[in-house]
């Protein structure tokens, strides 16, 4: 028996065109697409290109809180629904997502612009999560045990925390809406999602093969805009939120955390770091040449995992850069959709702008004569 496999759909000026036609562009609010509340819209750009891929509804301060209403409303209902129902929602979604995985990876290296080998892990890595909640839904079991003295009984039973915002980066779009997403559906929680403002085409794309899936009106609403602020503010000061989880930068998070004391909310936050790579004076260099390109290169260097520093003993430190530069020349830049491509390119001229002045020599204090 020979068994053949598919190749991917080529990636064709109409097929990109299509594809995008399909994402939605407004705001999801109680199981409906709709217009922002004044009418505003914002662009997403294509980092490549520089080119215009959709222009989208900007959601105002309203909007968010007409997206709380919903999942206040919804939140009842949907934690007294079955595990089990929950759990299928969350498997159908699954199969979704990797029935549409060539779309899903498409549309992230569009607004994204990582290679389009990059995207299809993503798909598969944040598709992952929705089969894994949706097999974890079902084994909430809660607990049942004796006090230490032995004379009661303890029962435990965990129960939803409420209506959550979720607040997810640029640089993972569909893997970060997933991580967040799937553990709220499994645990009952209705949510109001804020996807980054430089890529929100496969949030709404998600959220649409969500809506495919079951997922009832009101449990997920997304909300993008061209002002974070005007989102999170407004909801964070709402009694009626009671979880707030996002991933990005330390200070973001830490003005989130401290918004987020005044009503004493949940909160989940995953913050940028500053890693360092070390090389010893006896290390494989070739090895360890390999491991700092996966440290330094993985989703092209754009992601909070990333090696920043390199501390390479002296000994070795000569031998060291030449082989890691020779590794990082031999990378091919261009649009993620070449498959020559390997490194596409960063996200906004703001990023570019950090990256070359990190490459300037470091100003130094004039010396006197």
């Amino acid at each position: 028996m020979t068994v053949t496999t598919a190749l991917p759909p080529a990636v064709t000026p109409a097929r990109e065109a299509s594809l995008l036609a399909s994402v939605p562009t407004g705001l999801l609010i109680n199981g409906e697409w709709v217009d922002a509340s004044d009418g505003g819209t914002f662009d997403v750009h294509d980092p490549a290109t520089g080119e215009v891929l959709a222009t989208l509804a900007s959601a105002t301060s309203a909007d968010a809180l007409a997206a709380l209403d919903a999942a206040d409303a919804a939140q009842a209902s949907w934690a007294r629904t079955a595990p089990r129902t929950r759990a299928e929602i969350l498997r159908r979604a699954f199969d979704l997502v990797v029935e549409r995985a060539e779309d899903f990876a498409l549309l992230m290296t569009l607004e994204m612009g990582k290679p389009l080998a990059e995207a299809r892990g993503e798909v598969t890595y944040g598709a992952e999560f929705l089969r894994w909640f949706a097999e974890e839904t079902v084994r909430d079991y809660g607990r049942y045990l004796t006090t230490p003295e032995g004379r009661n009984k303890i029962l435990v039973q965990h129960k939803p925390v409420g209506p959550c915002l979720l607040i997810t980066p640029w640089n993972f779009p569909l893997a970060m809406a997933t991580r967040k997403v799937a553990p709220a559906i499994a645990a009952g929680c209705t949510m109001v999602l804020k996807p980054a403002k430089l890529t929100p085409l496969t949030a709404q794309y998600f959220a649409q093969t969500m809506l495919d899936a079951g997922l009832p009106p009101g449990v997920l609403n997304v909300v993008a805009s061209s002002s974070a602020s005007g989102i999170s503010g407004p909801l964070l000061q709402d009694s009626r939120l009671r979880k707030v989880s996002f991933t990005g930068s330390t200070p973001v998070g830490k003005r989130l955390m401290a918004d987020a004391a005044q009503n004493v909310l949940r909160t989940s936050m995953e913050l940028g770091g500053n890693a360092p790579f070390i090389v010893f004076e006896d290390a494989d260099l070739d090895a360890a040449v390999d491991g700092a390109m996966a440290a330094k290169m993985r989703n092209m260097g754009e992601a909070c995992t990333a090696a920043n520093r390199f501390l390479v003993h002296e000994t070795v430190a000569a031998e060291f850069t030449a082989k890691f530069a020779k590794a990082m020349a031999a990378l091919t830049t261009g649009r993620g959709t070449d498959p020559d491509t390997t490194v596409g390119p960063l996200i906004d001229g703001g990023a570019r702008d950090d990256v070359h002045a990190w490459s300037l020599p470091p100003s130094r204090p004039e010396q006197p004569r």
